[in-house]
C-alpha cells in the first residue's frame, strides 16, 4: 500500500469514527423504534491475488517482480437488505489495483542503465450473495423498541462479475535482435466469479457498525489485445478488510 493510500484510508476511517461518535451523541434513546432493514457499508483493506499462471510466471521470470508485488490496497462498498432475522441479501462493488515498478532481470541498456517498466493489475468485482449471521443481531424488548447486539459473526457467499485490466508500459527487449524499445501492452476483459466470506460486525452504537471481513474469490478471464496467445489470467485471490456500516 502506498504512502498516499495509507494517508487517505486513515483520513476516511477518522472521519467515519467522528461521524459515529456524533451520531450516538445526537441520539437520546438507547434503542431503535424498529429493526433496521438496510445497511450501507464501506471497507478498506488489502488484496492478495493468487497470481499464478502463464502471464504472472512470464512477468516474474523476465522482470524484477515478485509474487507479493501484486498485493495491493483495496476498497469495497456494499448494500445489505434484510431477508430474514439472520439472512441478508448483499450487493457489493470493489476496486483493487497494484502498480509495480521493475527492470529487466537479464539485460541492461546500452548506457549501462536499467531497462525500466511499470506493470498495473486492476480488478473491479461486482457481487451479489447471501450473508448469514450465526447469532441474533439484536433483540426486541417491546413492540416499539429494538436493541442491537454487540457482536454478530457471519458467513456468506455468492456470485458476480469481475472486470480486470493488465498493463505493462516502459522499456522492453526484443529477444531476437536484443534491441531496446518503448511500448505499452494491455489486456482487459471480464469474467464470472464466485466468492466465500466470513467476518463479524461490532456495534459502535445504534446506527454504526464496525465490520471485519475476509473474502476469497475464484475467477479467471481470457487475455487479449496485446497478450493474445497467453493462457487465461488468474483472478483468484483473498481480500481482508475493515470498515464501517450504517443501519438504515
Amino acid at each position: 500500500m502506498t504512502y498516499q493510500a495509507r494517508r487517505f484510508s486513515m483520513a476516511v476511517v477518522l472521519a467515519v469514527l467522528t461521524g459515529a461518535w456524533a451520531a450516538d451523541i445526537a441520539l437520546a434513546q438507547d434503542f431503535l423504534f424498529r429493526r433496521p432493514n438496510v445497511t450501507l457499508g464501506l471497507r478498506f483493506g488489502y488484496a492478495m491475488p493468487r497470481a499464478e499462471g502463464e502471464i504472472f510466471d512470464f512477468t516474474r521470470n523476465e522482470l524484477t517482480v515478485e509474487k507479493s508485488d501484486f498485493n495491493s490496497a483495496a476498497i469495497a462498498g456494499d448494500l445489505g437488505i434484510q431477508l430474514t432475522g439472520r439472512i441478508d441479501l448483499s450487493v457489493g462493488l470493489g476496486y483493487e489495483n497494484s502498480e509495480i515498478d521493475s527492470e529487466s532481470r537479464d539485460f541492461i541498456g546500452d548506457d549501462d542503465l536499467p531497462i525500466l517498466q511499470t506493470t498495473n493489475f486492476r480488478r473491479v468485482p461486482f457481487t451479489v450473495g447471501l450473508k448469514a449471521y450465526l447469532t441474533e443481531r439484536g433483540r426486541r424488548i417491546s413492540d416499539l423498541a429494538w436493541i442491537p447486539a454487540k457482536w454478530a459473526p457471519f458467513v456468506g457467499g455468492g456470485v458476480g462479475f469481475v472486470w480486470y485490466e493488465f498493463e505493462q508500459s516502459g522499456e522492453f527487449v526484443d529477444y531476437e535482435t536484443l534491441d531496446i524499445f518503448v511500448d505499452h501492452f494491455a489486456s482487459s476483459d471480464g469474467s464470472p466469479l464466485a466468492y466465500a466470506t466470513a467476518g463479524f460486525d461490532y456495534s459502535l452504537g445504534l446506527r454504526w457498525i464496525f465490520t471485519a471481513e475476509a473474502r476469497y474469490s475464484w475467477a479467471s478471464a481470457d487475455m487479449g489485445n496485446d497478450f493474445v496467445g497467453f493462457d487465461p489470467i488468474d483472478l483468484t485471490g483473498l481480500r481482508a478488510a475493515l470498515g464501517f456500516s450504517l443501519r438504515l
